[in-house]
């Protein structure tokens, strides 16, 4: 199986899009289905925040920092009464769930589509790996020819061609990096395709089998078979999407930089 987790482009798909949409569920127009991130129960749901116990010195009134003038403790303040509102008007109860779980990284790795990124993309990183271990062994011949000429050349002459060399492999570091940007960039220009047709496959599959309620796996603490549907909604999105383009990695223009023709 190739091993799809080294992109390292993120694609746990943030808050899948199942059904409709949200914007859809406002106007009425459809369920509204939807598939929480897998840390959006952490993030959504807070802890109440822990009791704080007031210092003695505060509970008796008394200076903080060491007893020392000038620093009057700051006595507690009580939170206003909870407000007593009027009970809104009775509105259509939530339809009953239907729920079913997903394991992303798994469909990712049984995609084809995916699989043919990450080749792709590995090729990329392995050639610029190879031109960046080139210069490097380049740089370090220059380095002990200079090293050698201490003692025949001026510290002037010497100062210069250190210069140089720095400017070189600071140029050359700037030029890796963006290399690397734009490898990345085109990794998740293809895996966006993939990613935008696994949530409509993830609403097909979902649609098919009733449900209106997906989790990702690592949601759940327990679960049947019944309820998985990684293997399905992975065989419908190879026959949909067995392969995606990758596009070019363009290396983006600095500013000031000449213009090449």
């Amino acid at each position: 199986m190739t091993r799809v987790s080294s992109l390292r482009f993120g694609l746990v798909l943030p808050a899948i899009v199942l059904g409709l949409g949200i914007g859809h569920a406002q106007s009425g127009s459809g369920p509204g289905y939807f598939i929480p991130h897998p840390k959006a129960s952490a993030t959504s749901h807070p802890a109440p925040p822990r009791a704080t116990e007031v210092p003695i010195q505060q509970q008796q009134g008394m200076p903080q920092g060491g007893g020392q003038p000038g620093t009057e403790a700051i006595p507690p303040q009580k939170l206003p009464p909870i407000p007593q509102l009027p009970a809104l008007p009775k509105e259509n109860a939530p339809p009953a769930a239907v729920m079913g779980v997903l394991s992303v990284p798994e469909v990712m790795q049984q995609s084809t589509a995916a699989q043919g990124v990450e080749k792709i993309i590995e090729a990329r990183r392995q050639k610029l790996a190879a031109a960046a271990q080139a210069d490097q062994q380049k740089w370090e011949a220059e380095q002990k020819v200079i090293t050698s000429e201490k003692a025949k050349l001026p510290k002037a002459a010497l100062a210069t061609k250190e210069q140089a060399l720095q400017r070189e492999i600071e140029e050359a570091q700037v030029d890796f990096h963006n290399r690397n940007l734009a490898i990345e960039v085109s990794a998740r220009a293809a895996l966006g395709k993939i990613e935008a047709t696994l949530i409509a496959v993830i609403r097909q599959v979902a649609q098919a089998h009733g449900m209106n309620l997906v989790l990702h796996r690592s949601q759940v603490a327990l679960n049947v078979n019944g309820f998985d549907i990684s293997k399905e909604v992975a065989e419908h999105l190879n026959k949909i999407l067995p392969s995606v383009a990758v596009p070019p990695a363009v290396v983006p223009k600095m500013a000031g930089a000449p213009t090449q023709k």
